[in-house]
């Protein structure tokens, strides 16, 4: 969504395209700065002089940078993926700062996980907490367990914490079987079988998951969840909600009531959503008091609710910031991780084969796989892992030093040891999440696609960091493994993956077009396209 509102000022603003040096728009911007910015800015850069600077025009994650696309004058909302290869080829953490006027605050930039840990150790009396308002879009429909903080978050978590258990994920190994027969049958699929874009699959495929598995909802690939007056699918409200958060942010509300379908959109998406939550709360509250303990995630939620005592329940208003928090976060990321994990599968047809044999091995080639199979498919699990790595969709990890604190730094890789960094109050911390996947300290080789470096690894270990680390990893990692696990068995199982390939282009070409990022809120590959082909019977 940010990349074509920059396309459309691309177009309306013929500037844009100008070829302006960095040393330019440094020496204007320095120009322009107050003394009272100067001053900040020769503190900070002080306090942290410990780490490589870099200049940029405006903080990549305000406005007006979060506008702006990464160029070699300013860092964009995507500068950490554009250059995930060059950003830490020197030093581990960098310090960015920008320079023009109310281009932000400065801030460090590390790819270090040992450092993540300690910004995210998520005790109430930690030195770090999130930064005000850095988590506008998953709080705006109310308070929730990502962007809660200290006894808050202990009040969150101890009521959502119950909602992931066991039962749960049978469930999630169950729907995810039915829903691939489901969609098998109803796409009418035969002997193979080209899909432009990969996400329309995963993406449905994991919002029914949710739909199903989170909520209870009955529906099958042909008949989504509807609204119980037939108005704008949730699917389909909950879509573009996600994609223009940061756009209905900006944009005044009396604006989406004039004639523009794009505005109109936005607000009668977001009218549909929060009235099929509100709806939602009510009926699994009746639900809950008649004694319906239905094994899905908000019946568990509420149930989890009801018996804590009146101190550590959430209100209707933390429900449903929980609820959006499932819907969006429960759906997209797990749906990108699938689409790339295709994509990658689509190249590298040795691995593809590897992972086939040992779905055979352990699953055989007809019988329904069980959930007790799901330990032993680590072959599987390993190939949505590494694609989690290289597209890690939570991308960034921001917190800001609440006191004057200090951190403890690690040496450059070959070198023992470790520093001790003063850090003053109110500095702010991004752990770069793409750096980390992408730090050699970690993966050697990291920009290569090799599973073999998750085989054996226990389900929950916290060497896998892409779902984050610590007591704020995500909640969901188990419920998105269970189902990515079962998917790929029975996908795999049944159909060859290929790329689609152009008039004389090779699979290599293929991967450097295709396998992109892309950034809305969290990160995902561009559009994949790919070839289905049944395989014949072992």
């Amino acid at each position: 969504m940010a990349s074509s509102l920059v396309q459309s000022l691309r177009f309306q603003v013929p500037w844009f395209e100008m070829e302006i040096k960095p040393t330019t728009v440094l020496l204007v911007s320095l120009g322009l700065l107050t003394f009272r910015q100067i001053v900040r800015l020769l503190k900070i850069s002080r306090s942290v002089s410990y780490f490589p600077t870099i200049f940029t025009s405006f903080q990549p994650f305000a406005l007006p940078g979060l506008l702006i696309p990464t160029t070699s004058w300013s860092t964009g909302f995507d500068w950490h993926w554009i250059r995930r290869f060059q950003t830490y080829s020197k030093n581990e953490t960098v310090n960015l700062v920008p320079v023009a006027p109310f281009g932000g605050i400065p801030g460090l930039w590390t790819s270090n996980m040992e450092i993540g840990r300690q910004i995210a150790s998520g005790g109430h009396r930690s030195s770090f907490i999130k930064p005000p308002g850095s988590n506008e879009a998953f709080s705006q429909w109310g308070m929730n367990l990502a962007a809660s903080e200290g006894l808050m978050w202990r009040k969150h978590r101890r009521v959502v914490g119950p909602a992931f258990n066991t039962e749960l994920y049978k469930l999630v190994w169950k729907k995810t079987m039915e829903t691939y027969r489901d969609m098998v049958e109803v796409e009418g699929w035969k002997d193979a079988v080209d899909i432009p874009v990969i996400q329309t699959i995963t993406l449905k495929f994991a919002f029914l998951l949710i739909s199903s598995c989170g909520f209870g909802f009955p529906s099958t690939w042909d008949t989504p969840p509807q609204a119980a007056d037939g108005g704008m699918p949730v699917q389909e409200a909950l879509k573009i909600v996600a994609d223009t958060t940061v756009l209905s942010q900006i944009v005044p509300k009396w604006l989406t009531y004039l004639p523009i379908q794009k505005l109109k959109d936005i607000r009668i998406s977001r009218e549909r959503l929060s009235g099929f939550m509100h709806e939602q709360v009510a009926e699994r509250k009746a639900k809950v008091a008649a004694g319906d303990l239905s094994a899905d995630a908000f019946t568990m939620l509420v149930k989890a609710n009801q018996d804590e005592s009146s101190k550590y329940q959430l209100d209707d208003a933390e429900l449903i910031g929980n609820i959006f928090l499932f819907m969006f976060a429960g759906h997209e990321t797990t749906a990108h991780s699938l689409a790339a994990t295709f994509g990658y599968m689509a190249i590298h047809q040795d691995i593809q084969d590897e992972v086939v044999e040992q779905i055979i091995s352990v699953v055989g080639p007809d019988r329904d796989p069980h959930f007790d199979d799901y330990s032993k498919l680590d072959k599987v699990l390993a190939i949505f892992y590494e694609a989690a790595r290289m597209f890690p969709a939570g991308h960034v990890l921001i917190r800001m030093a609440a006191e004057d604190t200090v951190l403890t730094v690690p040496n450059p890789v070959g070198e023992e040891g470790s520093r001790t960094i003063p850090i003053p109050k109110g500095t702010e911390i991004i752990c770069d999440m793409i750096g980390v996947q992408y730090n050699p300290r970690y993966f050697p080789d990291a920009h290569m696609y090799k599973p073999s470096r998750w085989y054996g690894l226990p389900t929950d270990s916290e060497l896998f960091t892409a779902f984050s680390v610590g007591p704020r990893a995500c909640i969901g990692r188990r419920f998105a493994t269970v189902e990515a696990t079962c998917l790929l068995a029975l996908f795999l199982r049944d159909w060859k993956v290929l790329p689609i390939l152009r008039d004389g282009e090779t699979t290599e070409e293929w991967g450097a077009r295709i396998m992109d990022g892309r950034i809305v809120i969290t990160l995902g590959a561009a559009d994949i396209p790919v070839r289905l082909v049944r395989r014949k019977p072992v």
